[in-house]
């Protein structure tokens, strides 16, 4: 059975270069970069390595990047650390209703500490308004939270005049960009960010490592507490495999972007145009033109998503129905819920997020067994008739919404 997987979003496989780079610092160099002695000093020059490397990547300087353990870690930090070393100039924080939920239940747990939150809605394609953003600041708004491309989407916010909006009200800005770096250009000096967080599984990196920049002078109070490490910024022993492979990660991403993008784009909207080429009653989830160029998120009419999974999986295809974070609840998306997407079209989102191992003959082979798979599943449902025709709005007033 062929093996196709389109959930790299969720994460992806380490590369054979980032691997390669990674084995001698299990064994031949294993020692603790913090340590004054041969062991120690031979592994800090990688780590160091690893730093200009993934500071290319974004264009900033090495020191301003600090080594961490996933985004999750990083947008706890950047959000945490602003509210209580700001929080005596005020105690409002701006985000939005899509955020990763790394971002939004933080937002949550400071409310019960006394902080106030704003959550900025999203039009029916998820993309913001940048005036209700300015007029959101107040003379105690320490904090702007937004991310710089949506998980499940893929649509992509205008960084660059979100950071001139926050420069101008001299609010810190901070932006989740785990599923930009690497797929788009990230330049934090242009888009004037001064805390942003990525990811090494999202790239070709392993699992367990990622990035938190932080603009000089940005003053951010520690997440985790102890040693000395990252400049005192963020305690622990230094995960130096994994930030190796993050440092290739990044170089790599960095010389291929142009031509991933290219190629990767070309595939998303073959898949696009076969899916609503052949499947009548399809909705596209997010922008049509501002977003990721692997990501491609629809709704099917009349079937749950779950459902559709478990049969493309039967036929070895990996994708996913909505966020990897939140696919364990039965909640729709939170997303989708933001962009006023019917309930039961919500229930059926199915995200496709393609990578650098997919082929066009991967494209065609999903093309090739969903329309009967979305037909079966439909000729199942009670919001679908068995002459093929959805039931009249008289019928069923949940299908009016669809």
């Amino acid at each position: 059975m062929k093996r196709i997987y389109m959930d790299n979003n969720a994460t992806t496989a380490v590369r054979p270069e980032v691997l390669e780079a990674m084995l001698p610092y299990f064994r031949e160099h294993f020692g603790n970069p913090s340590s004054v002695h041969w062991a120690g000093r031979a592994v800090s020059p990688a780590v160091e390595k690893a730093r200009e490397q993934v500071a290319k990547l974004i264009n900033c300087s090495a020191a301003e990047i600090v080594f961490i353990s996933c985004g999750s870690e990083g947008d706890n930090h950047a959000i945490k650390g602003t509210a209580e070393s700001l929080k005596d100039k005020g105690n409002h924080i701006i985000t939005t209703t899509v955020e990763h939920p790394a971002v939004l239940h933080t937002c949550k747990a400071l409310e019960k500490q006394g902080f106030e939150v704003t959550y900025l809605p999203v039009d029916k394609d998820g993309m913001l308004d940048l005036d209700a953003l300015e007029k959101a600041i107040t003379d105690k708004t320490i904090l702007i939270s937004i991310m710089w491309a949506n998980n499940e989407t893929g649509n992509i916010f205008p960084v660059e005049q979100i950071g001139a909006i926050a420069k101008k009200h001299k609010v810190r800005f901070h932006t989740d960009a785990v599923q930009a770096v690497g797929k788009i250009p990230v330049d934090v000096q242009a888009a004037g960010v001064d805390l942003l967080v990525l990811s090494g599984h999202k790239i070709g990196a392993p699992k367990g490592v990622g990035a938190l920049y932080i603009r000089r002078g940005t003053k951010l109070t520690p997440l985790i507490h102890g040693g000395h490490q990252e400049r005192n910024r963020r305690a622990g022993t230094h995960n130096v495999p994994s930030i190796v492979g993050l440092g290739v990660a990044c170089e790599l991403a960095g010389a291929e972007q142009a031509e991933h993008y290219a190629r990767i784009k070309a595939l998303r909207d073959r898949l696009e145009k076969g899916i609503f080429d052949q499947v009548p009653e399809v909705k596209l989830n997010g922008h049509p033109e501002l977003r990721l160029p692997n990501t491609l998120n629809v709704s099917f009419a009349y079937i749950e998503g779950e459902s559709l999974l478990l049969n493309f999986d039967m036929k070895g295809i990996a994708a996913s129905s909505g966020s990897a974070c939140t696919s364990g609840s039965l909640e729709p998306s939170h997303v989708m819920g933001a962009m006023c997407v019917d309930v039961v079209l919500a229930h059926s989102s199915t995200r496709f997020s393609l990578g650098a191992d997919n082929t066009q003959e991967d494209v065609d082979y999903v093309l090739e067994v969903l329309p009967p798979i979305v037909q079966r599943l439909r000729e199942m449902s009670p919001l679908y008739n068995r002459g093929g025709k959805p039931l009249t709005c008289d019928e069923c007033q949940i299908v009016r919404r669809v």
